[in-house]
């Protein structure tokens, strides 16, 4: 198990009750916009299963992961679907999701969840998950906004390893991927209590 699975592990019920709750409405908005009504959305990296659930709740067909066995089961309990354990760089198709080999999806969420991909990993993490996309299909994901002078990769006080982005990394990690027909990227606060971390919020459609 790496690293940031094992403290997601030790720390699965304190992480949940610190996110759960969070309004992610606006960007749920801004996603879903693009997601034909009752697609299939991936949730990739689902942490508590707050978007899971509000996905499924609103219609849509929804299938989730987390490398954390621990978060994976809390994740179930509050979204009410089976959460798969996986990680981003095992993933080759939709079979190990339990899903019928060569299915694809109209969406795929990555909140927060990309961020703990090394740098050098994170090519091939898109590519994986690019892989399980319809065309026309769309990829959201989220890290903390990398500002000019600090490192790309770090460790935060809990001992978790982030790697943050700004926008003129993220185009060299999208570019392996092929048929990408837009990047739209944009900066918000975080929604927590008392959150002042900006984030750098990206959709990636593929055409």
């Amino acid at each position: 198990m790496s690293q940031t699975s094992q403290y997601y592990n030790d720390h699965a019920t304190t992480f949940f009750e610190a996110t759960v709750g969070v309004d992610m409405g606006p960007l749920h908005a801004r996603f879903l916009h693009n997601i034909p009504a009752g697609g299939h959305i991936l949730d990739a990296g689902c942490g508590s299963g707050r978007d899971a659930r509000a996905f499924k709740d609103r219609g849509y067909q929804v299938t989730a992961f987390d490398a954390s066995p621990e978060l994976a089961r809390l994740a179930a309990e509050h979204s009410g679907l089976q959460v798969q354990v996986a990680h981003f760089l095992s993933l080759s198709d939709a079979a190990q999701l339990g899903l019928p080999a060569g299915t694809l999806f109209d969406g795929i969420w990555a909140c927060a969840s990309l961020l703990h991909v090394a740098r050098r990993d994170q090519p091939e993490a898109w590519s994986r998950l690019w892989r399980l996309l319809k065309p026309g299909g769309f990829v959201y994901a989220s890290y903390k906004h990398r500002n000019a002078g600090q490192p790309i990769e770090r460790m935060d006080a809990l001992g978790r390893p982030f790697t943050d982005c700004d926008e003129a990394l993220l185009p060299e990690w999208l570019k392996p991927l092929p048929h990408v027909s837009s990047v739209e990227t944009w900066l918000t606060t975080d929604q927590r209590p008392g959150g002042a971390q900006t984030w750098l919020n990206a959709l990636v459609c593929r055409a």
